[in-house]
């Protein structure tokens, strides 16, 4: 099985943990490893062929479903069901709340669509109109790390390991974490409808692959799982990275199996249909091959 990765990031680790600790292959399929070609190629590796699966966001899949009710892409495995982006401010701000972005100016995620339109939701519930809010739209995570740091902007939404190293640097304190709003689907395996009926048995292989992991996930130290990715984040020093791990895992970014729950995906519907992201949503059954995820952890052990 060729496996395609949206791009690098810290929030996939269970991916990397699973590839780096040899589950797949213990499960008896063999899967070739295609690093990231940038996220918008992704989609089109999985439906041109060039990969067999990848992993990555429901709402690529939910883009696709709203430009062709047809679409034939399919998730299984759920992996990152939390929000992996906070917001982060130069100084402690413990009793912020959403309403106070009014007065401010935020820095947003320009890389991916989905942490706006999620957290654009987030605050149309708390009752501020979202379009209200000042943004800054066009740098990277990074860049408006580094101007909240310099004082030049109020509040940046970025994920980890940026939010740890600010806070280690001593540029930045965590305001909201948007995990907080409950399960929101991020990242499970897909696939074409034909690719998974004719590789069902490598699916169920990999979703196991992927049930043991998470169990592994579940109860290892930080410490060791950074060790385990490391050799996907040579770059990354392994402190920060086990803290960002040690707070991921505490505020429920990741599952513990690999079933998809029917909540994260409406939650994540939801927010993109409030975003006008999308017109129609497949929903459930239309979305998810949940009877693969079933069929692979029925016949476990």
């Amino acid at each position: 099985m060729s496996l395609q990765e949206p791009f690098r990031g810290l929030f996939y680790a269970p991916f990397y943990a699973a590839l780096a600790r040899g589950a797949y292959a213990r499960e008896g399929v063999e899967v070739r490893f295609i690093d990231s070609p940038g996220p918008s190629l992704q989609t089109d590796a999985v439906l041109e062929g060039r990969a067999d699966l990848a992993w990555g966001g429901p709402m690529r899949l939910l883009l696709a479903h709203d430009k062709d009710h047809a679409c034939p892409l399919r998730l299984f495995g759920a992996v990152v069901m939390g929000d992996p982006f906070f917001l982060v401010g130069r100084a402690a701000r413990p009793g912020f709340r959403l309403t106070d972005l009014a007065t401010l100016t935020l820095g947003t995620v320009s890389e991916v669509p989905t942490p706006w339109w999620t957290l654009q939701d987030d605050i149309r519930r708390a009752g501020l109109d979202p379009d209200a809010v000042r943004r800054v739209t066009d740098r990277t995570m990074a860049e408006n790390a580094q101007a909240v740091a310099e004082g030049r902007l109020d509040v940046a939404q970025i994920f980890e390991p940026l939010a740890t190293a600010m806070e280690r640097a001593g540029t930045g304190h965590v305001w909201y974490a948007q995990a907080s709003r409950g399960p929101t689907s991020y990242t499970a395996f897909y696939g074409r409808t034909d690719v998974i009926a004719a590789k069902r048995e490598a699916c169920m292989a990999m979703v196991r692959g992927l049930a043991t992991t998470l169990a592994w996930f579940a109860n290892a130290s930080p410490e060791e799982i950074a060790a385990t990715i490391a050799p996907y984040f040579d770059a990354l020093d392994q402190d920060v990275a086990a803290h960002a791990i040690a707070r991921y895992r505490a505020i429920g970014v990741w599952t513990k199996t690999p079933r998809f729950p029917p909540g994260a995906l409406a939650r994540l519907e939801g927010a993109m249909l409030s975003a006008g992201a999308i017109r129609h949503a497949p929903g459930y059954a239309g979305l998810v091959a949940e009877d693969v995820t079933e069929a692979a952890l029925s016949s476990a052990g």
